[in-house]
């Protein structure tokens, strides 16, 4: 026979123990009850995990397959300029982390989801759309379009270097190949924009101002030109012309004039040579002299006839004067014998004529030129805006091949590795859903034991009843699956014998004399074994050859007549004693199986409390203690009733009875509050219905547990025994 250790053995110093190292071991016991609740509920976390498992397959049989390609860029840190008159900058760690930090955050943001679509027109790409099962491309917002690209995009630096995978996943692998590349492409030109924008900008917009100066500066022109040729203006010499009426000058008619006023003051000034000369006579010892001086003159003018023939045409005046000259001349030298005068005649009428000519042409030139001078007013002004115009052009040409010249700078970010098609999808896997469902399943299943365990305020640890109640646990009563309890009580070699021998064993360490004679066996609410233990308490002290009375005080519910199997006569009984009928022997009835006395409960008064807290309770104990060595009180319940604070002022003590998983421990709290205040002495309890949920605690016997009611004992239950 195995019996369980004493009180004095297996729980010495049980307050002490659980008031200063409870805090020391909570946390194993914690755990340890987490554990042992997990193996309760084994079967439930395998469906939970069985579960996962089978979620994780659905989810890999049902998902589309993904292709993923990736394309990866090196972003370097911006070089600075540096010199022999300018010191180095040192670049630190932490700046070095916030640029690259920047730049990646810059792949993922908006402004480059935003690029991408308008670069590659997604809302209008068929292939991109389908591959998204986005169908209705006129409903398409471009909020959706970032979030669909933002979703599908992943930004991963390559560890200790200054490389960056972009990676983009979607269900087709052209897709993915190609916004992968068009995603590095935008980011990289958008960095180059940051950098070089300025640069960019000006050289488009000289452009711009380039070819709008050039078609004015060519209508400028063209209107010019066109002026010119309405008004018979010709520039001999463009280059030398200046602004306003002066570039006039500079016309054919202008330079006209000033050749013929040259000529007709040369005229002039021949004339009156001549006119002086004839006026002042000539010496006959001259014309030898005059002679000589008529052939040099005629040589002179042959010469000047021929220059001017080369010149001019056959009317110019000048040719005609220089023939008529030349012909005077000849007729004066064909005349040897004409006089001087004659010369002199000749000569002044050829200067006289001369002179004519030049100043009627200079009169018709003077005219023309007159009848220019306001048409060269305005072309003066178109000249100038031809000037400005082309001043302007040039200047702005310069500044572009300047800027073309020193160049925009390079990038600091490279395209490395430009993505391809995948050849085969990356998902769904089979291997990372399962893990996935795995990881999902025991977390629920975790839940569901902190749940389980938080929610359940029950007896499960028998050394609850002294860690968290303060008794001592004086049984621990196992639950045993049979149809007939009483057989299993009368079997001394059963399972729920032996703890009750060892409960009884117990309980002779309660006092310094052994086990109170006086004790009343009492729950939180009915249906706790309180009546079996009652029954299985007397039994065992019979078998220590005590005689030992078994007193039925629950006198509102009572049925431990027809669980023991007494036929006993409703008139006799505790009820009729209370109520001062009869001495005790005449209302005892022997339970021969047992080897005890039972006094029943008798009729059911309408007053029970009122009965039981007379002194005449505490007078039929005491009657008893005079003829029986232990007197066993089977009491009604304490929550609810009064009836069993009153019955523990007779006894000695309270034998607690407490069913393990099925009561809460803030009820028996409760429970035994209301007996303390009642100033009721708790001997300590006894735990039962101990099961497989609680063997994992250390609690056993090795039998297999089990703790049930036959059909004798399931009318008990119904009565509220």
């Amino acid at each position: 026979m195995t019996n369980t250790p004493s009180v004095a053995n297996e729980y010495p110093g049980a307050a002490a123990s659980s008031e200063e190292g409870g805090s020391e071991d909570s946390f194993r016991i914690d755990l340890e009850r987490f554990w042992i609740q997990a193996l309760n509920l084994k079967y439930w976390l395998l469906g939970i995990i069985a579960l996962g498992l089978l979620a994780g397959l659905a989810i890999t049989l049902l998902s589309p397959k993904l292709y993923r390609a990736t394309s990866r860029i090196e972003i370097s840190m911006v070089q600075q300029n540096i010199t022999s008159a300018e010191p180095i900058e040192i670049q630190s760690r932490s700046g070095d982390f916030q640029y690259y930090t920047t730049q990646y955050e810059l792949l993922e943001s908006k402004f480059l989801a935003q690029r991408v679509i308008e670069a590659g027109n997604l809302t209008r790409d068929e292939e991109f759309l389908n591959a998204f099962d986005l169908r209705d491309a006129g409903t398409i917002s471009a909020k959706r379009l970032e979030s669909v690209l933002r979703n599908n995009v992943t930004i991963d630096p390559v560890p200790t270097s200054s490389l960056v995978d972009i990676r983009f996943s979607s269900q087709n692998a052209d897709v993915s190949a190609r916004i992968a590349n068009l995603w590095a492409q935008e980011f990289l030109q958008a960095n180059y924009e940051k950098r070089f924008g300025a640069n960019i900008e000006a050289r488009e917009f000289l452009e711009d101002q380039i070819e709008e100066l050039r078609e004015r500066l060519a209508l400028s022109e063209r209107e010019l030109i066109d002026y010119a040729n309405a008004n018979e203006i010709i520039i001999l010499n463009s280059d030398a012309a200046g602004e306003g009426s002066d570039s006039a000058g500079q016309s054919l008619v202008g330079s006209e004039l000033a050749a013929l006023n040259a000529a007709l003051a040369e005229a002039t000034t021949q004339r009156i040579q001549a006119e002086s000369a004839l006026r002042a006579g000539a010496r006959n010892e001259a014309g030898a002299a005059a002679a000589a001086g008529l052939r040099s003159r005629l040589a002179e003018a042959q010469a000047q006839l021929a220059d001017l023939q080369s010149r001019f045409g056959p009317g110019y005046p000048e040719i005609q004067a220089k023939k008529a000259e030349i012909a005077s001349l000849r007729q004066a030298l064909t005349g040897e014998s004409s006089i001087d005068n004659q010369d002199l005649q000749a000569a002044f009428r050829k200067a006289s004529l001369q002179e004519q000519q030049l100043r009627a042409k200079f009169q018709q030139t003077k005219n023309s030129f007159l009848g220019q001078q306001g048409t060269g007013i305005q072309y003066g002004i178109l000249k100038r805006e031809v000037d400005t115009n082309r001043q302007l052009y040039d200047a702005l040409l310069q500044r572009y091949k300047e800027l073309e010249a020193a160049g925009a700078g390079k990038n600091n970010m490279n395209l490395i590795d430009a993505a391809a098609p995948p050849g085969a999808p990356y998902a769904p896997s089979l291997i990372r859903n399962l893990l996935i469902g795995l990881i999902a399943a025991l977390l629920v299943a975790a839940a569901l034991v902190y749940l389980r365990e938080t929610m359940d305020q029950t007896i499960r640890d028998p050394s609850d009843v002294s860690r968290k109640l303060g008794l001592s646990p004086l049984g621990l009563i196992p639950r045993v699956e049979s149809d007939d309890i009483v057989e299993e009580l009368e079997r001394r070699s059963s399972e729920i014998s032996e703890a009750y021998a060892a409960a009884r064993t117990n309980m002779a360490f309660l006092t310094p004399n052994g086990a109170p004679r006086a004790i009343m066996l009492t729950s939180t609410r009915p249906n706790e074994g309180k009546s079996i233990s009652s029954v299985a308490l007397a039994r065992s002290f019979v078998q220590l050859g005590k005689k030992v009375l078994l007193i039925d005080a629950d006198l509102r519910h009572s049925g431990l007549s027809d669980f023991i199997g007494v036929n006993a006569e409703a008139g006799k009984g505790l009820s009729g004693m209370l109520a001062g009928n009869g001495p005790l022997a005449g209302v005892v009835f022997p339970v021969e199986p047992h080897g005890f006395d039972l006094l029943p409960t008798g009729h059911k008064p309408p007053n029970p409390v009122e009965l039981l807290a007379g002194p005449n309770l505490k007078h039929v104990i005491d009657t008893a203690l005079e003829e029986y060595d232990q007197v066993i009180v089977d009491g009604a319940p304490v929550l609810g009733l009064a009836d069993a604070l009153e019955v523990s002022k007779a006894v000695e003590g309270v034998v607690y009875v407490v069913e393990s998983n099925g009561v809460n421990i803030r009820a028996i709290e409760n429970a035994l509050t209301r007996l303390k205040t009642a100033n009721a002495r708790i001997f300590g309890a006894v735990v039962t219905k101990l099961d497989q949920r609680n063997s994992a605690y250390g609690y056993g016997y090795g039998y297999g547990y089990g703790y049930g009611y036959g059909d004798r004992d399931s009318e008990l239950v119904e009565r509220g025994a």
